[in-house]
């Protein structure tokens, strides 16, 4: 396993990650979920994230009860606030007060004393971005968040929001969390330039577009019993005839190089210095292994130029 800084923190973090959206806590057996975790730390995976809204809660207590048995300097560990997490109207968003009850909330979920990473889960329009900020300073001075990061920031609201901080001295941003695929590349416009400007490093979700990209499917009308676009409707709408023959095309490119197809797309995404990490979902242990055999590989200007051109097709 190769390491990156988390932007131009001194935070080191493995460049496959694991993350718990829509598996821990949630349609994945726990015990398939716990052996997940553990295949992942043992194979030098040193990064976890979470989120409080995933599952209500549930995808917090089981990543923390299975790190639990292992150091806890040896590993990374972040989650987010922002989302809906009751009925009353300061049960969501990024106000001081919903910040502070769902940090402390979180850490009882994780067995935890502090988070290595606490994300705003999103932009909140609603809330002062100097409250907010200062909230999160606050949790840092008190030694419960260590280091502050965005999810699907807008480049313009990072940059006030390193503006605020630097007028104000109050903790900045090191982090942001994006989607980012092959098939979803709109971070490369406008929020990695800035982000190699500023030093937020971009850990990204769905590097492999929740399983298109594994090559797993044919068809569209051959979706695999049991895989997430089966389950989810949003995620079937996702998989079309044209990106699964480009998938295709992809594998060919990867055979050559004797990578499977998912290997090749998080390398492919590696090749961003700007990216941090890659943050892998996996139900099963062997799908960790087969990921975290990205880590470290170097597409050649060749091989580059091909995928776009598949890509662009």
């Amino acid at each position: 396993m190769q390491f990156r800084h988390l932007g131009k923190s001194g935070l080191k973090v493995s460049e496959i990650s694991l993350g718990s959206w829509l598996t821990y806590g949630g349609y994945v057996e726990r015990d398939h979920a716990v052996k997940a975790i553990q295949s992942a730390y043992g194979l030098g995976v040193n990064f976890f994230d979470t989120a409080n809204v995933y599952e209500r809660g549930e995808a917090e207590k089981l990543l923390g009860e299975t790190l639990r048995a292992f150091p806890r300097e040896s590993y990374v560990l972040a989650t987010k606030v922002f989302g809906e997490m009751g009925e009353g109207p300061n049960d969501r968003g990024l106000s001081r007060k919903h910040i502070m009850e769902q940090c402390h909330a979180s850490l009882n979920r994780l067995g935890a004393d502090y988070v290595d990473l606490y994300y705003c889960h999103r932009h909140d329009p609603n809330t002062p971005m100097d409250e907010t900020l200062r909230a999160l300073s606050d949790l840092v001075r008190q030694g419960k968040v260590l280091y502050v990061g965005v999810s699907e920031w807008t480049a313009a609201q990072m940059v006030e929001a390193h503006a605020i901080a630097d007028r104000y001295l109050l903790d900045r941003i090191v982090a942001n969390q994006p989607i980012y695929n092959m098939f979803n590349r709109y971070i490369e416009k406008e929020v990695i330039p800035y982000g190699e400007r500023s030093g937020i490093g971009q850990v990204v979700f769905s590097p492999l577009a929740q399983g298109l990209l594994t090559g797993k499917y044919s068809s569209v009308s051959d979706i695999p019993e049991g895989s997430r676009a089966a389950k989810l409707e949003g995620m079937r709408k996702g998989v079309t005839e044209e990106k699964i023959a480009k998938v295709i095309e992809l594998s060919r490119v990867a055979k050559e190089l004797e990578l499977t197809v998912g290997q090749l797309a998080l390398a492919w995404i590696l090749r961003q210095p700007n990216v941090s990490s890659a943050l892998v979902g996996a139900s099963r242990p062997e799908q960790v292994e087969e990921n975290v055999k990205a880590s470290g590989i170097k597409l050649s200007a060749d091989s580059l130029a091909r995928i776009e051109q598949i890509l662009g097709a």
